[in-house]
């Protein structure tokens, strides 16, 4: 499976304006903040938005997690490769989001709710720590009819990447995709995105989990799944390997659960057809310099970007995860969930 630029790969998840800013532990514990985490936001968190643009210097950054995958996926495949999928507000923050798209070279085929403005997300850097509030507006209204709409692009895409945090908003399109991907033998990929999926969603997650070709989460996110689903572990390694283990729609696909710990090794478990006899590797990550690291949100998503484009390219797992490790070390190095041009070429290391 070679990319062609035909859009190949087909992105579906909660397009976000991040309004980043850097705090301290005094304005986490306002707005009752852990350091290096992801919730979505209450009423108590309404105040942080304006709060950050205020009295934060906050800066304005195309987000949403997925849709900085799809960026970095494209960033790394030819031209017209990739195709994005969510809901947003008809609003100037949509056209911020769009406008960065079309720079990164992505297609994005937006749902316009008539009400709700665009989602925004409150990043809040604390060193070398990110924690993210979520409103999601907009995202929340992604319907099902606008998947059905532009389905010839699920037809025309081989692979499909899913960030979790939609299970909160529309889990009928993320099934008709799974479905899809297991009826003609495509590759369905799902991203844990965050703690709270496996501990308030663990329904809809499990729903979707037989339909796992490969399923990426962290270090954070895997303890949260084993927690919630009673697998009475704390090790990674262990997590992966049920996981990978777990019953599988589409035989003819082993599945590949894919964990990043940080500057730590990732961890990668493979399944066979059976489900049985899982093997798990462990890859080193790029070494990178403390005074080259500018920010770290977004690091996964950029992972993921790297991750999936080999997987569109039709690389080996090892490739798939250099290039994941490569991309995140170049987002490291930028503001935000972005990526450096002029556009630097991969090289395996």
């Amino acid at each position: 499976m070679v990319s062609s630029g035909d859009y190949q790969l087909l992105c579906l998840e909660n397009p976000l304006l991040d309004i980043q800013g850097k705090g301290d532990a005094a304005f986490l514990e306002k707005y009752g903040l852990k350091p290096n985490d992801a919730i979505l936001a209450e009423e108590k968190h309404m105040g942080i938005y304006e709060d950050l643009l205020q009295n934060h210097n906050a800066k304005l950054i195309a987000g949403g997690a997925a849709q900085n995958t799809a960026r970095g996926a494209q960033y790394m495949l030819p031209a017209k490769s990739v195709v994005y999928i969510g809901c947003v507000g008809k609003d100037k923050y949509s056209d911020i989001l769009l406008e960065a798209n079309r720079e990164a070279g992505l297609r994005a085929e937006y749902r316009y709710d008539e009400t709700a403005p665009t989602g925004r997300c409150g990043v809040v850097i604390t060193g070398h720590d990110r924690s993210m509030c979520t409103d999601l507006a907009a995202a929340n209204c992604y319907k099902i009819e606008h998947l059905q709409a532009n389905w010839s692009l699920a037809e025309q895409a081989k692979v499909f990447y899913v960030g979790g945090y939609h299970l909160t908003v529309c889990v009928p399109a993320v099934m008709a995709l799974a479905e899809e991907a297991a009826a003609k033998n495509k590759v369905f990929i799902l991203s844990l995105s965050a703690p709270f999926i496996p501990q308030f969603f663990k329904d809809p997650l499990d729903q979707t989990a037989p339909y796992w070709d490969y399923v990426i989460g962290n270090e954070t996110e895997a303890l949260s799944y084993a927690e919630s689903h009673n697998l009475n572990t704390k090790d990674i390694a262990a997590i992966a390997k049920h996981m990978a283990g777990l019953p599988k729609k589409n035989a003819a696909r082993p599945r590949t659960v894919i964990i990043t710990q940080g500057t730590d090794p990732t961890l990668v478990a493979v399944g066979n057809n059976s489900g049985a006899d899982v093997t798990v590797k462990e890859f080193p990550v790029h070494p990178i310099d403390k005074s080259d690291i500018n920010d770290t949100n977004g690091a996964g998503d950029a992972f993921a970007g790297g991750f999936v484009a080999g997987i569109v390219e039709g690389k080996k797992l090892e490739d798939c995860v250099d290039m994941g490790q490569w991309l995140a070390k170049l987002s490291i190095g930028e503001l935000g969930p972005s990526y450096p041009y002029p556009k630097q070429s991969y090289a395996s290391s």
